[in-house]
């Protein structure tokens, strides 16, 4: 049985309750009778905020957390070998609820992506699998077997012109492409060395992955078969656990178990070589003994970064000043996954704690 922790009482909503908000929102903590923490948004009465939830139904530590590109929905991906589909057309209404189970992975699912469309999610795990999923029916409509490792990371192209391209990162040190309508790749890329994280460019035209040898690497796939790397980004001392693109595909962001954030410029012609495209390190979150490959993301807008931290806590930060603008407690586990809402100044966070948070940022 799904739970969802009641919401507090909301004010009357506005047309437009992000957009138009007028006055300063400011975030403040209260502790109830219970062992859980709540959290709730005081604003002025004529602004509507969506009270902080928690949401409960996984039995095991939660790794990915990704909402649908249209912003309608949210799927959660875990330990106990499923992926939680959750309802966030009316949040501020009546809150996140949970409508169906995904069920088919046999080990932890460490990832997941939404396709562009909105119908479909994409997942892996440590089952060796790569699965497409389709939202509506709840079906697993194809099962891409290939890897002979756990499959760590898992993108899509996010622009409709990036077709039915998945890739997929595992430690059977090799970065695999696959058309989401055939149940084998179209090309394997070999590595050294265990690959951990793994993005596409927006429009599908390049991969970029990392793992244990703490650089990132870009591939160009028009030049398939050639397995000359177009770009080496250096600057991170231990195992790159995440990578994302920015919104307006100039950026990659990296999370790294060296305990920084990093973006990289990867726009053609910048710079006299590939170490000069570091542009800025985001400090504060922490990676603990457990060397979880802890995930980063940006905001809708591209202004803001959060990533994954072993301290408990949400860490949100200032994408051009690199200033951490938020520190959110709550989490009583490793905060693993955390994303921002694509539409409105929403964030969620999923942990080992086998819960999630999903709440309004104030303005």
């Amino acid at each position: 049985m799904i739970e969802v922790e009641p919401p507090f009482t909301k004010r009357q909503r506005t047309e437009n309750p992000l957009h138009s908000l007028t006055t300063t929102t400011t975030l403040t903590t209260t502790t109830t009778t219970s062992s859980t923490q709540q959290h709730t948004y005081t604003t002025n009465e004529n602004v509507t905020t969506m009270p902080t939830q928690r949401l409960y139904g996984h039995t095991g530590s939660i790794y990915a957390v990704g909402y649908s590109p249209d912003g309608q929905a949210m799927a959660s991906g875990s330990f106990d070998k499923t992926i939680l589909l959750w309802d966030c057309s009316n949040a501020y209404e009546e809150g996140y609820k949970n409508y169906n189970v995904l069920k088919g992975h046999k080990n932890a699912v460490l990832d997941l992506k939404w396709t562009p469309d909105s119908e479909k999610v994409i997942s892996c795990g440590a089952d060796k699998m790569c699965m497409v999923w389709d939202c509506y029916s709840g079906q697993r409509v194809r099962k891409l077997a290939g890897h002979e490792g756990i499959v760590n990371a898992i993108d899509v192209p996010r622009e409709e012109s990036g077709g039915n391209l998945i890739c997929s990162a595992s430690d059977d040190c090799k970065v695999k492409l696959w058309d989401s309508r055939q149940k084998r790749e179209i090309c394997s890329i070999d590595h050294k060395f265990q690959v951990t994280a793994v993005a596409f460019s927006n429009d599908g035209t390049n991969v970029y992955f990392g793992g244990l040898d703490n650089t990132i690497f870009a591939y160009d796939i028009r030049n398939m078969p050639d397995h000359d790397f177009s770009m080496r980004l250096k600057g991170h001392s231990d195992t790159i656990t995440c990578l994302s693109m920015s919104p307006d595909g100039n950026f990659l962001l990296s999370n790294s178990m060296d305990g920084t954030m990093k973006t990289f410029d990867v726009r053609p012609f910048v710079g006299s070589d590939n170490n000069s495209r570091e542009c800025k390190v985001f400090r504060g979150a922490k990676h603990n003994a457990e060397k979880g490959l802890l995930k980063c993301s940006w905001s809708a807008d591209g202004n803001m970064v959060t990533g994954g931290s072993a301290d408990q806590c949400v860490h949100i930060w200032d994408e051009l000043t690199a200033e951490e603008l938020y520190y959110l407690p709550g989490h009583n586990g490793c905060v693993n996954s955390v994303v921002f809402h694509p539409k409105d100044l929403v964030i969620a966070s999923g942990s080992s704690d086998k819960t999630l948070f999903v709440g309004e940022l104030s303005n």
